[in-house]
């Protein structure tokens, strides 16, 4: 996607309703929903605009709400640092929470940035059909707008379970106090825009570089339909994916992730939010909040290629927990490249060496300052997809094959499962470790109705030996930690004061 496009920032005026009565008087020297949207540049101008949140979704929430909360991985303590925060509390499984609600900063933001897609997306739709313009790009771009706003409700009822749903632009304060929808009918209307957005959106072969894709919705309708456990309806889309719509596995694992300037949208993104190192604004820094510390300059730098490294102290997350490191199968090629070592001089912790994850550790030129984009969906993941949804059918060895070509790229033998409960087990495994650190395992998880078990037994692992977990000699979790086992977060405390039903 073109740089002056896909990475416009927030627009620069805000976004009204203008109401039907005669009586109203659009001002003409400001600008409104009634004086911007005149022609197609402005629509793509605003599409651009709904992506934006996920720059900030990505590189500073979901890998805390979706990794974290999990036994892939788990924070650093640093006894210097001071109180515990709310990124600890949601790794320690301890998030305070009370009549539904929680203070939790992470999560507040979360469910801040996803309304921030919606509200711009419902603009989009509320006027795109007024305006005329060329069918095509009308179509593509409400299909981005579609895609966008399923993506964003998507996430809600993974985190929370329920939230309210607008689809029409929110004029006034009484209206943005919704009721709140249950699961199931946040499926609904998630199933019927992406649907949609499948049947307007342009393929990869086609769209705009960067741009979500009619496989990208296809894929977003096949983790719905999972979640529902409608694994025909899965297996009907992912093959549709596999069969049609251009995608294939990067022959090196290595390279199916970006780096800081090249390699963004490969033959294997089927989406992936867009970030670009530089002084424009438009970078990430994930790297640099998942690193462990206090690290120096000196240790830092062959981390981050960086010619001015600087040193980091505080309190990092997003370590490796030694469960993710086991899982990975002898000779797996994949481990080394997801995760590396560090050795921390200035540690408190008599074993200073701290994996850390290598995949997104990308050479960059600017000190705490980006480029490489962050994965959403990868074709290894419709693989995956499919196996499960055929696997859960019945059909368990026409799911090896796809299991199989995901392996096999990892340098691993077939599968030897041919029982349907071996093969599950088989796929949740490969999606461990294939998806290890893309947001993915908590959400797993709770799908599957393992979360409780796991990660009770991991917080006992915890517990038990501190010192695995990268504690320093006498620290331990707190008294609370693995004590909130809930499937979904409780909604952000702060909205519940503006709405009388949270």
């Amino acid at each position: 996607m073109k740089k002056t496009i896909i990475f416009t920032w927030l627009l620069g005026f805000t976004l009204t309703s203008c109401q039907k009565d005669f009586l109203t008087v659009v001002p003409e020297t400001a600008l409104s929903s009634a004086t911007f949207f005149t022609k197609e540049a402005d629509f793509v101008q605003a599409v651009n605009a709904t992506y934006v949140p996920l720059r900030a979704i990505f590189n500073d929430r979901h890998w805390i709400l979706g990794e974290m909360h999990s036994d892939n991985t788990y924070y650093a303590r640093n006894i210097l640092f001071g109180a515990v925060d709310g990124t600890e509390n949601i790794a320690d499984f301890a998030v305070p929470t009370a009549g539904g609600v929680t203070a939790n900063d992470n999560v507040l933001q979360h469910y801040r940035l996803d309304y921030q897609i919606i509200a711009r997306a419902n603009q989009i739709l509320a006027v795109i059909d007024k305006v005329d313009f060329a069918a095509a790009s009308k179509n593509n771009l409400k299909g981005q707008a579609l895609f966008l706003r399923a993506f964003a409700y998507f996430q809600l009822v993974q985190l929370f379970g329920k939230a309210p749903i607008h689809l029409t632009p929110v004029t006034n304060r009484e209206e943005a106090a919704a009721p709140l929808a249950t699961a199931d009918q946040l499926y609904t209307q998630i199933e019927k825009d992406a649907l949609d957005a499948s049947k307007l959106l342009l393929p990869k072969a086609t769209q705009e570089a960067g741009r979500v894709t009619s496989g990208t919705a296809k894929t977003l309708l096949a983790n719905l339909y999972l979640v529902q456990k409608k694994w025909s309806n899965a297996e009907a889309v992912m093959k549709e994916v596999v069969n049609n719509d251009g995608y294939k596995l990067m022959p090196d694992y290595n390279d199916a992730f970006s780096t800081t300037s090249g390699n963004k949208n490969n033959a294997e993104s089927v989406f992936e939010v867009q970030y670009l190192e530089g002084a424009a604004g438009y970078n990430g820094n994930f790297i640099y909040r998942i690193v462990p510390t206090p690290i120096t300059a000196a240790e830092l730098q062959p981390i981050t290629g960086t010619s001015n490294p600087q040193s980091l102290s505080g309190e990092n997350n997003n370590i490796p927990t030694p469960d993710i490191i086991a899982a990975y199968e002898a000779g797996d090629k994949r481990k080394d490249i997801s995760i590396g070592s560090v050795t921390l001089s200035q540690s408190l912790r008599d074993n200073k060496v701290y994996p850390y994850i290598k995949k997104f550790a990308r050479p960059h030129s600017l000190h705490n300052n980006t480029g490489q984009n962050i994965p959403v969906f990868r074709y290894a993941e419709v693989l995956l997809f499919l196996a499960e949804a055929l696997n859960e059918q019945g059909k368990t060895a026409e799911a090896a094959p796809f299991l199989n070509q995901v392996r096999t790229r990892a340098g691993l033998a077939a599968t030897k499962a041919t029982s349907q409960a071996d093969m599950r087990t088989a796929i949740m495994q490969e999606r461990r470790v294939e998806l290890a650190f893309e947001n993915k395992r908590w959400f797993d998880l709770v799908r599957t109705g393992t979360a409780k078990t796991v990660i009770a037994a991991y917080g006992a692992r915890v517990k038990a030996n501190p010192l695995d977990y990268y504690f320093p000699k006498g620290a331990v979790p707190p008294p609370n930690a693995f004590t909130v086992l809930d499937d979904y977060y409780g909604l952000p405390a702060v909205e519940a004061a503006l709405t009388p039903n949270f």
